[in-house]
């Protein structure tokens, strides 16, 4: 099975921390040369110098905060007009807060619009021509089982990360001729920075203590047990891999089995 990529580069966003910097890691061990992108500058030179480099990969990064989509937008801009290469897109955003849905104001269901769906459309037009011109393109988008099956009280992610797969499904439908693939990558309960902030959440409304609700949502899995970010890393890089150039459009679960639709 083919799942090298050696000359392959791989931009991946949200790589500090959690997925995103577990498929970062995950991608650079298989030989992809890798962009980090996040918006502390800090953690992005911490995280550079832990990507394995033994095959000559050349990794860097762009400092880039989605909740400005202009300043996105420039930082691609003179990341490709310096030639920068693309071959493999991770779009990887962190969730907004948890609450019920009829509690959310307008403004939350804005800027998480803007932080996942448009900032996710402005890296691929941005990238797609370079991966038409390389022949290899695959988009992964990393977002929740709850575009299969809503979660509760994560109201404004659940709305979004469903537009998101829509759009991702259109996306597939379009450039799949151009050999670029679109896929999603649907993560359950996972241990990152995120689910500890949502335990936290909980907790305090419910004076539950954190451990108890971890136990909680690792009892909702068949597997008992809650993910770690290295699982959810390797099924983006089979995606990612040339092992998966027929595998176009599908929502991929790595949640222990917890999601209860097909």
């Amino acid at each position: 099975m083919d799942i090298q990529l050696k000359t392959k580069t791989a931009i991946v966003c949200g790589s500090t921390q959690g997925i995103g910097k577990a498929a970062a890691v995950e991608l650079a061990g298989n030989g992809a040369n890798i962009v980090l992108v996040a918006r502390n500058e800090e953690k992005l030179k911490q995280v550079l110098g832990e990507l394995d480099a033994a095959s000559g990969q050349k990794h860097t990064y762009l400092v880039a905060d989605f909740s400005n989509p202009v300043e996105l937008a420039g930082k691609l801009d003179a990341y490709l007009a310096n030639g920068g290469d693309c071959h493999i897109l991770v779009n990887n955003t962190g969730g907004p807060k948890g609450g019920p849905i009829i509690d959310a104001a307008p403004e939350e269901f804005m800027s998480t619009f803007t932080q996942h769906l448009v900032c996710n459309h402005i890296l691929v037009q941005k990238l797609v021509p370079l991966m038409k011109k390389n022949n290899y393109g695959r988009i992964i988008n990393v977002i929740s089982t709850s575009v299969k099956q809503p979660l509760p009280n994560l109201g404004v992610s659940n709305t979004i990360r469903g537009a998101v797969a829509n759009w991702s499904k259109t996306l597939a439908m379009e450039l799949g001729k151009f050999n670029i693939t679109v896929n999603n990558v649907l993560p359950g309960a996972t241990n990152t920075i995120r689910l500890q902030s949502i335990a936290e959440a909980k907790s305090e409304k419910t004076n539950e203590a954190v451990e108890d609700i971890f136990k909680e949502m690792a009892g909702e899995s068949p597997m008992q047990r809650i993910a770690q970010p290295e699982e959810v890393a390797a099924a983006i890089m089979f995606l990612a891999s040339p092992a998966a150039s027929y595998i176009n459009g599908i929502n991929v679960p790595v949640d222990g089995g917890r999601t209860k639709s097909l």
